[in-house]
């Protein structure tokens, strides 16, 4: 059912940062909600335009302190913080029936131990890690659209999986022999400063950092697991581009079959003839010129002739179908309204 009534009121925690900043401004293009409050910490107090300049004239706000009373007036929240930051607000959020969407790595996983392990803190409700919804729409549909919670996708993970997932379901790949390599740019780190993102160690270097030891690594096994059927590995190692945002990801895979190109477009087919958002070709590589600025996934595959290997690739933006236009998609879907509205 399409939700004819307007102004459905919407509210963002971390409106300031680069994730809170875009879902703003693809809320204030959807026609079916009302936007505010709008939550941050360091920049509480100041004018929404002062700290975003293409909002001026837009967006006459100011950032706000949290008050949960003024969210559970909200009949959704968008969590656009870092992780760690989700852990007391959701539950407060979920005991007033409020429903959330959580661009953080918070709720992602079902095992407490791999968060632990992963985020390197411990996590204080893990009640609530049962009962989030993992928000990929072109795989969760329904259980988004019936959800109260959802755990957004990380960046990484929405381009490695939108690809691999029809492979793994057709069990066409070995599944002990997945080696990815994905390469994003500095926004997806946050807006907070550090010493390593800054221009001067950033311009004009790519280095791998966080190898084989990634917080990505679980939900994506997690992910290719749920399909599989069974236990599975990656090898995941992500590089980090002197550019401000897009991912490209390059996958190595093993099959356990000859396989051609027009098989891999048919299941591609069979998959994603419907999603808005999904592009596949077996000719055009993609690259981040095509997806920035968008909510597209690209995807492109090879055979090697030689080895006999699948090379997979894709690309996102980011910020967009990596986080906050993935997280608009899902609240399309959980709220009922056209699920591209605000997003072509």
């Amino acid at each position: 059912m399409i939700i004819q009534s307007p102004q459905v009121r919407i509210g963002i925690a971390g409106a300031s940062g680069y994730s809170g900043s875009q879902l703003l401004r693809l809320l204030l293009r959807h026609t079916g909600v009302a936007v505010g409050p709008l939550f941050a910490n360091s920049s509480v107090g100041a004018a929404v335009a002062t700290l975003h300049p293409d909002l001026s004239g837009r967006v006459d706000a100011t950032f706000e302190p949290w008050e949960i009373e003024q969210a559970s007036r909200c009949s959704l929240i968008f969590l656009a913080l870092p992780s760690g930051e989700a852990l007391p607000l959701l539950p407060l959020l979920a005991q007033h029936g409020v429903k959330v969407i959580d661009l953080g790595g918070d709720f992602r996983l079902k095992n407490a131990a791999n968060y632990q392990q992963f985020y390197r803190r411990d996590h204080t409700a893990p009640e609530y890690l049962s009962k989030a919804v993992y928000g990929l729409p072109e795989w969760n549909r329904a259980e988004i659209a019936a959800a109260q919670i959802i755990a957004n996708p990380g960046c990484y993970p929405t381009s490695i999986l939108l690809p691999l997932l029809p492979l793994v379901a057709a069990g066409v790949i070995d599944f002990d022999c997945i080696i990815i390599h994905s390469m994003s740019g500095t926004t997806g780190a946050g807006r907070s400063a550090s010493a390593e993102l800054s221009f001067s160690e950033v311009a004009g270097n790519v280095r791998a950092y966080r190898v084989g030891d990634h917080q990505h690594i679980p939900e994506i096994e997690q992910a290719l697991q749920q399909v599989a059927g069974r236990e599975v590995t990656v090898t995941f190692t992500p590089h980090l581009l002197p550019v401000e945002r897009g991912i490209l990801t390059t996958m190595t895979l093993a099959l356990r079959r000859p396989i051609t190109a027009p098989e891999l477009g048919e299941l591609y087919r069979q998959h994603y003839s419907n999603e808005p958002f999904v592009r596949w070709s077996p000719d055009r590589i993609p690259d981040l010129r095509g997806v920035v600025g968008t909510n597209f996934i690209d995807i492109g595959y090879r055979v090697d002739p030689r080895t006999g290997r699948l090379t997979l690739m894709s690309a996102i933006d980011n910020l967009l179908k990596g986080a906050a236009g993935q997280a608009v998609q899902n609240m399309n879907i959980q709220l009922g309204f056209d699920e591209t509205e605000g997003l072509l």
